[in-house]
């Protein structure tokens, strides 16, 4: 039998094809690169407080920024990549929020890590840096340390968290007993606001340190005892009985909750006149309306631009007299001259010192925001548990 033999030419160059291959799959992500835009910075502050804010968005039509204390939104321009930009002019010296607004739509500044935490509207945060001088400011001095605490709420009906301040040199194993501030947020805000947002603990670890406020813990909760008024945005201030339960339950789940918890497991002391309670906004609502209707749980009362009291104020207050306002060691109410709410925590003022209260009223300059309730905690705390 004649064997045939087969001689086989190789006619592909395998391994030509695998390096081509392999050459194609490598280049994939930087053909994407290239059609990607470049990443913008954003916000960037001049050494002359300008900030300027940038958003990548080709395809929008329309973006303005609404900036904290200016009444009207920036309009931002587009250049050729599709960058829109805007810069304000010089700012003194604080923390803003903003929030960019894309054909309508609000969002926050991609670019920046530094968020502004709310529940409606989330946005971002630019730090003009100031003095050290400012009481918002970090500076090199003791610190004090923020615990967060999460637990169930049966008033309310909820899981629910709260945050403690305790300041420098607490230590739990002591017996010196502390007095303690309740404060609490605005509409919107969730229970972090006060150290994410104002740097309550920034400011108070700054004042302790000279000299000028007491050693006290802040503790700052949630502050929604009817949580739907958060769902309904904010037409649900339309609604005097909303707005009535939800200050009603968080006064409930304040006494049966909150406050014992504080109380079992921190150096606090428990008598009205080393307790104070304070709020902005809906948190200045709640703070007048818990302080005012049990002055034999606190002595100090502060409220920051107050937005939320039913308008029929007596109702609010119904067992307020001469004798009430005795037993008050501060009560402070303030807001600033070009909020909308101006006219209500007036009205407010002049009604309590009707009743006889002596009213520490303050009016600042600016608007809704956090600029002026941080300006408020750094003059109310010195001013608290003064002589106790």
């Amino acid at each position: 039998m004649t064997k045939v033999h087969f001689k086989f030419r190789q006619t592909l160059p395998w391994r030509a094809l695998a390096i081509l291959l392999f050459a194609i799959v490598a280049s994939i992500p930087l053909l994407a690169q290239q059609n990607m835009p470049a990443p913008v910075t954003s916000p960037e502050v001049s050494s002359d407080n300008h900030v300027t804010m940038r958003l990548c968005d080709p395809n929008a039509k329309d973006v303005q920024v609404r900036f904290e204390g200016m009444k009207d939104p920036l309009v931002l321009q587009k250049d050729a990549q599709g960058v829109w930009s805007v810069t304000t002019g010089a700012l003194p010296p604080n923390f803003y929020g903003y929030t960019f607004i894309a054909d309508g739509v609000a969002e926050a500044d991609p670019s920046n890590p530094v968020a502004k935490p709310n529940l409606l509207t989330p946005g971002s945060i630019v730090h003009v840096p100031g003095p050290a001088s400012l009481p918002w400011e970090i500076n090199d001095v003791p610190h004090g340390v923020v615990h967060h605490h999460f637990y169930r709420s049966h008033v309310i009906g909820d899981q629910r968290d709260f945050y403690v301040y305790t300041p420098p040199g607490y230590d739990p194993k002591e017996k010196k007993a502390y007095p303690v501030l309740y404060l609490l947020h605005g509409y919107s805000d969730s229970a972090d606001g006060w150290t994410a947002v104002g740097k309550a603990n920034v400011i108070l670890d700054n004042l302790i340190a000279q000299g000028k406020a007491k050693p006290m813990l802040i503790v700052m909760t949630l502050g929604y005892g009817a949580p739907e008024i958060v769902q309904r945005g904010m037409t649900s201030f339309r609604d005097p009985e909303l707005r009535l339960r939800n200050m009603t339950k968080y006064r409930d789940a304040l006494f049966a909750e909150v406050m014992p918890a504080v109380e079992l497991n921190y150096r606090v002391a428990g008598d009205r006149n080393s307790r104070a309670i304070a709020g902005l906004s809906m948190g200045g609502a709640e703070s007048t309306f818990v302080g005012l209707n049990n002055l034999d749980r606190f002595g100090w009362i502060g409220s920051f631009s107050e937005g939320g009291l039913n308008d029929d104020i007596k109702a609010n207050f119904p067992k307020l007299d001469a004798k009430a306002s005795a037993s008050l060691h501060l009560l402070w109410i303030s807001c600033g001259k070009d909020d909308g709410l101006f006219p209500k925590n007036q009205q407010l003022h002049d009604y309590l010192q009707s009743q006889g209260f002596s009213v520490h009223w303050v009016e600042t300059e600016g608007m809704h925001e956090w600029p002026v309730w941080r300006r408020n905690l750094a003059e109310f705390a010195p001013l608290l548990f003064q002589g106790r």
